[in-house]
């Protein structure tokens, strides 16, 4: 994979997030904090643009779902950012969907990890719209190619400061800034249901994802090449979706 320069890399998203919530005409930004390392690279990032003063980091756990220990680091961060944060438990939310709806299956993991992600979404939202800020999103590059990530949910935010960041960036970057060496090495997971992980839904390790995407999408190589050197049926899987999750990427079709 390419490598990148730290410097210049913070530089260019510090003045992506600056010049967008000045374009904006907002006063700040909403971030959700997870507790994971997105989440804190792309704290500590709108810190560095905006101030501390101006960025408000949500903890939104699930009872019996979100570990305590994903709330505790996503408290720490923002107490090492000395930016203002609060936890909104959102079980009792999912508990009215679940219970206002005729047809609610709590077996079917997919349609409820994606509720959760976008009643989050509507959490950060009317903050932002309370405070008059953006809210800030958190996907990686590896994430949105592959949409990994729920449209209107996590997907649903103003800007994406990480968002041409593969995986393996954000992790030199995060030790580059000094997030928490605990963090960085986490294992990842939307903690959308227990013992879920990203790799284990994607089938495939961030570290090789990140080489066949950048050969796939940067370096333009063909198919064939890739296969040669990854199994192919992992390319042919991330290859898939990237197709199957364009229109998530995209504004909605208009006839």
């Amino acid at each position: 994979m390419e490598k990148i320069s730290y410097p210049e890399t913070i530089d260019k998203i510090v003045e992506f997030i600056r010049s967008n919530i000045k374009s904006s005409g907002a006063t700040g930004a909403v971030i959700g904090l997870s507790g994971g390392i997105d989440s804190a690279l792309t704290a500590y990032l709108t810190v560095e643009a905006l101030g501390n003063d101006k960025v408000l980091g949500l903890m939104l756990p699930e009872k019996g779902i979100s570990a305590k220990t994903d709330i505790d680091d996503a408290v720490e961060i923002a107490k090492i950012l000395g930016i203002d944060h609060n936890i909104i438990e959102i079980s009792h939310v999912l508990s009215s969907f679940s219970s206002a709806i005729p047809v609610f299956d709590r077996n079917v993991k997919i349609a409820n990890g994606n509720l959760k992600a976008r009643t989050r979404m509507c959490i950060l939202y009317y903050h932002a719209n309370l405070m008059n800020r953006m809210v800030v999103g958190t996907g990686n590059k590896t994430e949105l190619l592959l949409g990994y990530f729920t449209k209107y949910g996590d997907g649903g935010v103003d800007i994406e400061p990480i968002g041409d960041l593969y995986k393996t960036h954000v992790r030199g970057l995060s030790r580059y800034m000094g997030v928490p060496l605990r963090i960085i090495e986490k294992t990842p997971t939307a903690g959308l249901w227990p013992g879920q992980t990203d790799e284990s839904e994607l089938g495939v390790s961030y570290e090789m994802a990140d080489r066949i995407l950048t050969m796939l999408v940067d370096e333009k190589k063909k198919i064939s090449e890739i296969k040669s050197k990854f199994p192919p049926e992992t390319v042919d899987k991330l290859a898939a979706r990237i197709s199957s999750s364009a229109h998530k990427r995209m504004p909605p079709a208009v006839c």
